[in-house]
């Protein structure tokens, strides 16, 4: 299960920041009559979104503020993760997918036999962090020291073991692993970006969607080492230490700068939702996306996500429209 104290927070959080956008643009009745939706009085209706527990924060918080705006829309999140998440939208069953990876081939012909046209909106970004012991004397670790460690073949089974890794006085120490289950986006991005394949891993504990046991389990553990989105790094604050990348390029630190410029590479990446035609047929739901980008900024800062740069919320902007059918409105 989620930490719902966690996300209880993050709710409140992004709700303050609603509150002072509002006051900051007056708030007024006059401001609103008319445009754009009339902004978005009379939309009412259910609004089904399902899929990455990585996502579910960034959902849940523009959830809250969008119903809070429009009281006759009822919009539910759940946590199924990517693969599951996607499963349920190409049956048809929900609205919107959020998902830490993009769609993959099988699940695409799933929608195409449901006749479900679709497209993705990126709605933030992340950074996949690796996480130790904040005692763990350990700064750096290349891709290559991280297939060594999490890799299927030949898995190191101390920290000794991974050459050129200088852990000090846990060289002798056994590892102990932490990472989400196979549902998840992040073990689906994290295993093809380090391993090479997608879902290649060796022996580690599988914490399913709860990212806050891989965070309980490094900061309980000296040999603990996890892989875990950047929010619930950012959250953990001094409990973990998380250590800069160097995937052939130098060290570099997971940071929404490093993000949005490309350098954390390989373990930087975008978040989704995916939205079908039908979905967006509905006016709710279209002004419940567009309201998802436009306050993307706000919502990202609230749950310690990165921030999408101008030109993806740009070209989200534009899927919508083109996917809704109505280009160029």
């Amino acid at each position: 299960m989620r930490n719902w104290r966690a996300k209880s927070a993050k709710t409140a959080a992004i709700l303050a920041v609603s509150a002072l956008a509002l006051a900051a643009c007056g708030g007024g009745d006059d401001d609103n009559g008319g445009g754009n939706g009339d902004g978005g009085e009379g939309l009412s209706g259910d609004i089904k979104i399902d899929g990455s527990s990585t996502v579910a924060p960034l959902s849940e918080a523009a959830a809250q503020l969008f119903m809070a705006e429009n009281s006759d829309v009822r919009i539910s999140v759940g946590t199924a993760g990517t693969g599951g998440g996607f499963e349920r939208f190409c049956n048809g069953e929900t609205d919107l997918s959020d998902a830490s990876r993009e769609i993959e081939e099988d699940e695409v012909a799933a929608c195409e036999g449901n006749n479900i046209a679709f497209d993705s909106i990126t709605v933030a970004n992340d950074a996949i962090t690796v996480i130790v012991h904040p005692d763990n004397p350990l700064t750096c670790i290349t891709v290559d020291q991280l297939k060594a460690i999490w890799g299927p073949e030949g898995q190191a089974g101390s920290w000794g073991d991974v050459q050129g890794l200088d852990a000090g006085d846990l060289a002798g120490e056994s590892l102990s692993l932490y990472g989400p289950g196979t549902d998840s986006g992040t073990f689906d991005f994290f295993t093809e970006a380090v391993n090479g394949e997608e879902g290649a891993i060796g022996s580690y504990t599988d914490i399913g969607e709860d990212d806050q046991a891989a965070i309980r389990g490094v900061e309980g553990e000296e040999n603990a080492m996890a892989f875990v989105p950047y929010s619930f790094a950012q959250q953990a604050g001094d409990g973990v230490k998380a250590l800069e990348v160097d995937g052939g390029e130098g060290c570099t630190a997971p940071t929404e700068e490093n993000v949005q410029n490309g350098s954390y590479a390989p373990l930087g990446r975008p978040l989704y939702v995916y939205a079908s035609d039908k979905a967006l047929a509905r006016p709710e739901v279209i002004e419940f996306m567009r309201f998802y980008i436009d306050n993307s900024a706000e919502i990202a800062e609230a749950t310690s996500m990165v921030a999408m740069t101008q030109e993806q919320m740009d070209e989200g902007h534009t899927k919508i429209d083109e996917l809704a059918g109505n280009a160029g409105s």
